[in-house]
């Protein structure tokens, strides 16, 4: 894959800022490179550009190259740093599945790109020729979520490879919620798609979403370009330290998965034995997608009751519906009996 093809000519020709931590690895015994203070330390030195150390434990426990991670500020960056580095304002076009995550949409209109959407069907699966045919020589990024958000379910495999197979562009995969479910991720299908990217990210299943850190996987090509891009010193010390924590303690993460996963049976069945609720879409990830009989009402309800929850029902074949996060079950025996008692 020729990415230079793909690029911005100004982000091909682009020079990137580099600063002398760019330049040297490891640990030095003075540093007189970047005027920083010399005291406060260790919240004085500016933290490493590339975030190597908690690269490294990423590469170990994902199973994929230092040199094929991104590391953003949140995955909100990668997301917005591939419109930045491959769609020329008001003449490129990226394609995306509706309904889906919504910060896509609002990328391309910061970025100036034109964003073509592509009704999922009844079933919120999407058809890979349908993606296809929305395309033109001008379409740069198709964007897939899955599971996805925030219909909950898994995107057939067959029909995400159809399309890396035959879009020229690059596919970016969002697998924010890939860990609630029982399909495999495709991070270790980078080295066989080179116009794949996959974003992952601490916010979910890492319970992490304060520390704002999102990882992207792609081919070394790509990797160079967004860190050729990005802003020097993205990821923050304190973040940095916070998220080798919490790769320390990666079998807590799956103690909290396996929580979530049976309690979200457990709200399921809740709730469906209510009668204002009229369907609960299958789930692969840490929430349900709830269609109500009357769901701006019940938001309204539930708000008034400090209970928070996601709005759906103006998206895209969603009418009706709520979005529900998997809490503690304290929290969800609060939600499913506050709703016990509405009206």
């Amino acid at each position: 894959m020729e990415i230079n093809r793909l690029l911005r000519k100004n982000i091909a020709r682009l020079e990137p800022y580099s600063c002398a931590r760019d330049e040297f690895k490891g640990e030095a015994s003075v540093y007189l490179d970047a005027n920083e203070n010399p005291y406060n330390g260790p919240f004085n030195r500016y933290p490493d550009p590339l975030q190597l150390e908690v690269k490294s434990k990423i590469s170990q426990i994902k199973a994929v190259p230092v040199e094929n991670i991104f590391l953003g500020n949140g995955s909100d960056e990668p997301i917005d740093l591939m419109f930045r580095a491959f769609c020329e304002p008001r003449i490129d076009n990226v394609v995306a599945i509706e309904p889906t995550y919504g910060m896509y949409k609002v990328s391309a209109a910061i970025n100036d790109v034109e964003y073509r959407k592509v009704l999922l069907d009844d079933r919120f699966e999407f058809s890979a020729d349908k993606l296809l045919a929305a395309t033109d020589e001008n379409t740069k990024l198709i964007w897939l979520c899955s599971p996805n958000n925030p219909t909950g379910n898994s995107m057939d495999e067959t029909e995400i490879e159809k399309i890396l197979l035959h879009f020229q562009g690059i596919v970016v995969l969002d697998e924010a919620y890939n860990d609630f479910s029982t399909r495999k991720s495709f991070i270790s299908k980078i080295g066989s798609f080179p116009n794949l990217v996959i974003l992952q990210t601490f916010s979910k299943a890492w319970g992490s979403a304060a520390i704002r850190l999102g990882m992207a996987f792609a081919s070394t090509g790509i990797i160079a370009v967004l860190n050729k891009i990005k802003y020097p010193y993205n990821v923050n010390i304190l973040t940095q330290k916070q998220a080798l924590q919490a790769l320390e303690n990666a079998s807590t993460v799956k103690d909290w998965v396996d929580t979530l996963l049976s309690e979200r049976e457990r709200l399921r069945k809740m709730l469906g034995k209510l009668n204002i609720v009229k369907y609960i879409y299958p789930s692969d990830a840490n929430f349900l997608l709830v269609k109500f009989d009357d769901a701006n009402a019940i938001y309204r309800y539930l708000v008034n009751s400090s209970i928070i929850v996601r709005n759906r029902n103006s998206v895209s074949l969603c009418y009706g519906c709520i979005r529900i996060t998997v809490g503690t079950p304290a929290e969800n025996d609060t939600l499913v009996k506050t709703l016990e008692n509405y009206r």
